[in-house]
């Protein structure tokens, strides 16, 4: 890679600012870059991991995965293929990739299109408008993750709908009524008027978490009382929920929580790039029997990694970010 750095660690900058854009559980941010010379390596930060909703990591190593898709994604708006190595040393599993820069060629359109929608991605919590995605979108959208290893498995039938609706009800009551588990989430909730540069602020979650039928994070306590299952029973002709989707992977293992993360954020930007949003929805997937239940039933044998609901919505503010001086170290690089 030749003519990109004015001065050391300039081309690293700009490829991390763009990588810690990516979304993660309750914007935790839990990755960390170094660099030298031409080289990147992407660690996860097991200090921002959440022992209780995410014991295994699972959810940690799909954030980082978004983050390093992103990367990837600016490393092609520069003009260069990435040169990547997931997992490259074997027995440090904080270590998820090895980026270096391979040859020049042009990005395609679609990869101009996914960067352009870099800066106005933004997670939804709460209804949608009631327009459908059309169907050679949602097409488009599973050809994007599969070409990073996952399938995009999408809902239609009203049992289905019940069926995750209702195992999402469950795992949310569940988690509200652990003290322990809703106290970890409320770390997470920043606080108005505060100088955070994580967490999810009130004015991100401007709907009630029981808005619609797919029971969403109860960051605030505002819920007056559990999610009871049939609450809020699905109907054909109701489309706030929007488009039920579950992102899926044929095996369950750290390489394939990696690729669902990239997955995750190709879907996401191709989506924001025709001006659709996501919401996020990984309860169940955070209790083992809820989600061997969504498995047998719902993806049939694949391994869910996440359930989201995809539409139309109103623009909505961003979470804040880390600068790249708090997720960035650079190294000298080494002498001739």
């Amino acid at each position: 890679m030749t003519g990109t750095c004015a001065r050391p660690g300039h081309a690293a900058n700009h490829l991390v600012r763009a990588a810690v854009t990516a979304p993660s559980l309750h914007n935790t941010q839990p990755w960390r870059f170094v660099s030298r010379g031409e080289e990147i390596w992407l660690f996860t930060d097991a200090t921002r991991q959440l022992p209780l909703a995410d014991p295994d990591g699972r959810e940690m190593v799909m954030s980082c995965g978004a983050a390093l898709f992103n990367l990837r994604l600016a490393m092609r708006r520069l003009g260069f293929l990435p040169d990547v190595r997931p997992y490259p040393v074997a027995g440090v599993a904080s270590l998820l990739a090895h980026i270096r820069w391979g040859p020049y060629a042009p990005p395609s359109a679609d990869e101009e299109l996914m960067h352009q929608a870099m800066g106005h991605r933004h997670t939804h919590r709460g209804p949608f408008q009631r327009d459908p995605l059309s169907l050679p979108l949602i097409d488009e959208l599973r050809f994007h993750a599969r070409a990073e290893g996952a399938e995009l498995l999408t809902l239609h039938g009203a049992a289905d709908y019940e069926r995750l609706a209702g195992l999402l009800r469950a795992a949310e009551t569940t988690q509200r009524a652990d003290p322990c588990r809703a106290a970890e989430l409320a770390r997470w909730a920043t606080r108005p008027c505060t100088h955070r540069r994580d967490g999810v602020p009130p004015d991100a979650k401007p709907f009630h978490p029981d808005s619609t039928a797919f029971a969403g994070r109860d960051y605030t306590g505002q819920a007056s009382a559990p999610v009871l299952p049939g609450s809020a029973p699905i109907r054909a002709w109701d489309r706030s929920a929007g488009l039920i989707a579950v992102l899926a992977t044929r095996h369950d293992d750290r390489q394939d929580w990696l690729r669902a993360g990239q997955a995750l954020q190709r879907v996401l930007l191709y989506a924001a790039a025709h001006k659709a949003a996501a919401a996020f929805h990984t309860q169940p997937l955070e209790l083992p029997s809820h989600r061997a239940e969504i498995r047998r039933t719902i993806t049939l044998g694949r391994y869910p990694q996440m359930i989201l609901r995809l539409g139309y919505r109103v623009p909505a503010r961003s979470t804040a970010r880390r600068p790249t001086t708090d997720v960035l170290s650079i190294l000298p690089e080494k002498a001739a």
